[in-house]
């Protein structure tokens, strides 16, 4: 049985995700996460799930941070975005992060079911409207280098960048955590060698980077 996992912070929007699922999808089995930390644990739980519709704005994930973070800790997972950020430059990164399509806020239902049934079967989807733009875009090699970096990331290590990148000191993220401080401090220099920066300072820029700012909410 084909596994989805909808993953946004809006139950409104879980909820017409569900349904335009169900109706493209007939006898999927679905489950619902509205947060990064919930989307990773049903994961853990099951980790044998075909695809993740993941909205780029919920709490623990702001931008394409969780999803770089899901498709380091899962490449095997299909990751369609669904955002109301559907600018071309935006949609480029998306890909260039891992994403196997985008759909908009705004796409019909039978958009959605089309989407999921194309990146179910090995290809790839992205909005007609959209889709020409995009294709003119060449990757951009620093996304694609980043991308790389972070997918080499432990679970634990990209929850240090994420506190670490808030301005957490050891301490204060060991208490967070519930882990010993040193531990905070060998997770903070193996994260400094895997993406290969000297500091915290650029540890928090290169996760910074991926930030988008907030967009217009569509419900």
């Amino acid at each position: 049985m084909t596994s989805l996992l909808i993953a946004d912070d809006h139950p409104l929007f879980r909820a017409a995700l569900r349904l335009a699922a169900s109706e493209g999808l007939p006898g999927c089995h679905m489950r619902e996460a509205a947060d990064l930390a919930s989307v990773l644990a049903a994961l853990a739980t099951e980790p044998d799930t075909d695809l993740v519709l993941l909205d780029l704005h919920m709490p623990g994930s702001q931008g394409l941070s969780g999803l770089a973070m899901l498709r380091g800790q899962h490449p095997g997972v299909a990751v369609l975005v669904v955002s109301a950020h559907d600018e071309p430059r935006i949609v480029r990164r998306v890909l260039d992060h891992g994403a196997a399509g985008f759909i908009p806020k705004s796409a019909s239902p039978a958009d959605i079911g089309e989407a999921i049934r194309s990146v179910l079967d090995c290809g790839t989807w992205l909005p007609p409207g959209l889709a020409d733009a995009i294709a003119a875009l060449p990757a951009n090699p620093a996304d694609t280098d980043l991308a790389s970096r972070l997918a080499r990331l432990t679970e634990q290590q990209s929850r240090v960048l994420t506190l670490l990148a808030e301005g957490l000191l050891n301490k204060q993220i060991a208490d967070r955590l519930a882990i010993q401080e040193r531990t905070v401090k060998a997770h903070v220099t193996a994260i400094f060698e895997k993406l290969r920066v000297r500091n915290r300072t650029q540890a928090g820029m290169l996760l910074r980077s991926l930030d988008l700012g907030e967009p217009a909410r569509v419900m």
